[in-house]
């Protein structure tokens, strides 16, 4: 029984070991560019759109998890597919302009498989110009 025990404890220590070894693997996303500055734009045009691009930076592919915005008027889309070391990604963001005049700062957070990090943040800006009436 105890030779068994010995061999259950080596085995476990053993995975945990292979395991360790495989922890130097881990995905980075770099974003070159995590603001986009749309300028002002019309209450008339309804909706603006800007893309994120970002490269995998990391050894291991990079998976965005999900991506989540500050309210309800700005929608965000990414890349579902993993994204390989060396490989880009994006990360689309589209707001709506109607109803919303003034000046608008949105964060956009991406929850990724990143170990160390967990998400990044990207951000939006601009001002909506008020439509005449």
């Amino acid at each position: 029984m105890k030779k068994i025990g010995f061999i259950v404890l080596t085995l476990v220590l053993s995975t945990g070991f292979v395991i360790a070894q495989d922890g130097d693997k881990i995905p980075k996303a770099v974003f070159p560019k995590d603001v986009h500055d749309f300028g002002k734009v019309e209450e008339t045009e309804g909706s603006v759109t800007c893309k994120f691009v970002f490269k995998n930076e990391g050894t291991a592919p990079l998976l965005v998890q999900r991506v989540q915005t500050t309210c309800g008027c700005t929608t965000p889309g990414y890349t579902k597919e993993p994204v390989l070391p060396g490989k880009k990604g994006t990360i689309k963001v589209t707001y709506s302009t109607t109803g919303r005049p003034g000046i608008f700062m949105k964060d956009i957070a991406i929850f990724t498989n990143d170990p160390n990090t967990g998400y990044y943040k990207v951000r939006i800006k601009g001002e909506v110009i008020r439509q005449k009436h």
